[in-house]
């Protein structure tokens, strides 16, 4: 059953008690990579192999995802600048345990592609904060895998 998070600000990507911060680079330009995530959510599950489903809501200005495991989010896009970043807050989930999370997508120029850096902040239970700090290399891992598709994909559809 889904509840209600903590309300947070985009400020939270640098205050949460929790912070997982991971960077990849990519062969397409900040733009590519921008649409992909912003305009394209629909196609999220293409390349983030977690997600399952995700879709637009409020014309664009929240989304609702579902992961494996059954885990959902309903979210609030918090940031949207083209080319450089691209930010949502989740505002209801059924995750076990979490109080508030926010992701922030920062988009910069590597050479002629892309280097992308994903900041999952948030807070949670004890039990929570631990599991996920536990888990840290796992989620690295699911972020470099998605980021690697996302590259495969971006190159494919320029090629």
């Amino acid at each position: 059953m889904a509840r209600r998070l903590r309300s947070v600000g985009l400020d939270y990507v640098d205050s949460a008690s929790l912070r997982l911060v991971y960077a990849a680079e990519v062969s397409a330009p900040p733009d590519a990579v921008y649409r992909a995530l912003a305009d394209d959510v629909e196609g999220w599950p293409r390349w983030f192999t977690q997600v399952t489903v995700a879709r637009p809501i409020d014309g664009g200005a929240g989304r609702e995802v579902r992961l494996r495991g059954g885990i959902t989010f309903r979210e609030t896009v918090v940031a949207t600048e083209p080319g450089e970043r691209y930010a949502y807050r989740i505002d209801e989930s059924n995750a076990p345990g979490l109080q508030a999370l926010l992701e922030e997508w920062r988009l910069t120029p590597a050479g002629t592609g892309t280097r992308v850096q994903w900041t999952f902040a948030a807070d949670g239970s004890t039990l929570f904060r631990f599991i996920l700090r536990r888990a840290r290399g796992a989620v690295g891992r699911s972020f470099r895998d998605a980021v690697g598709n996302l590259d495969r994909r971006l190159a494919a559809a320029a090629g």
